[in-house]
């Protein structure tokens, strides 16, 4: 038997509306990797449609958890970053990687902080810049075209979009560190929505795009970076494993969509996931 992965999630506890750990943790466990959490907040729903949601903040337990698992000798064949709240939490998660990155080990990176051609109103106009500085620290980052921009310093441009403007944009944004890109919200024409994955030691551009269904849903990003990051660890290549979170993503939205469900409620990835095993021939 294979020996089994270890993944670090940091990311908000949301205890309804499917986002961040409620989505990370199912399916990366599903996918055969043992799922360690390391939350930052805890909140009865996401922000994202809800109103008069509790929230309280975990920064003050996050570098005690770090001190006691480092004690322990713990290690993780992937840390796995999310939403972070505050710029405190940056500087905390940068240490958890100093303590914890090894020669074998994969940071992957989501730059939770914007959609849809704007920074999410709960983050001073400075935060991209600090998120930027975490994103060089990593291997892989997942950012959709609102936070490449903004990661960039560019104004948001919102599509169709050209390769050549794809390709500068990815190979802008390895030049700040990651020599891995997945950008997500890719398109070049109205039908169809995807992902582009770059790998800058190799040079090659990969895409893969799905029939776009209408609606904005919340926790997709989500549901993509943990079947992403699942791909990786089973032994998946870039190219194929973007390609995986895609159509498993789309198809969470496209079950959603046919239930008809309160897209405040999240995605139903759910139904999708035995679809996602056979894709990872784990079934």
């Amino acid at each position: 038997m294979k020996r089994l992965k270890r993944v670090v999630a940091i990311h908000d506890i949301s205890g309804f509306g499917k986002c961040s750990l409620t989505v990370a943790l199912p399916i990366i466990s599903a996918a055969g990797i043992e799922t360690t959490v390391l939350p930052t907040a805890v909140l009865s729903t996401h922000t994202g449609g809800f109103t008069g949601f509790t929230y309280r903040d975990l920064t003050e337990d996050i570098a005690p958890i770090a001190q006691h698992w480092k004690s322990l000798d713990i290690q993780f064949d992937a840390i796995y970053t999310g939403f972070l709240g505050s710029f405190e939490q940056l500087d905390l998660v940068t240490s958890f990687f100093e303590n914890f990155k090894t020669q074998d080990n994969l940071i992957l990176v989501d730059p939770v902080m914007a959609d849809n051609g704007e920074l999410y109103k709960i983050f001073p106009q400075e935060f991209p810049a600090g998120m930027r500085k975490l994103c060089a620290k990593a291997d892989i980052i997942v950012p959709n075209l609102t936070e490449a921009a903004l990661l960039l310093g560019e104004s948001y441009h919102p599509g169709p979009y050209t390769k050549e403007y794809i390709a500068g944009i990815l190979q802008k944004l390895s030049a700040i560190g990651p020599k891995k890109i997945v950008l997500t919200g890719v398109f070049f024409n109205e039908d169809e929505l995807g992902a582009a994955a770059y790998d800058a030691v190799t040079g090659e551009i990969s895409y893969t795009f799905e029939k776009r269904i209408p609606g904005y849903y919340h926790g997709t990003g989500d549901v993509f970076g943990s079947a992403l990051l699942s791909a990786l660890l089973n032994d998946v290549d870039l190219k194929e494993a973007a390609a995986i979170a895609v159509r498993f993503t789309t198809s969470a939205i496209r079950k959603t969509a046919e239930a008809g469900t309160d897209l405040r409620f999240g995605v139903h990835f759910e139904q999708s996931l035995p679809e996602l095993l056979r894709e990872l021939k784990l079934v």
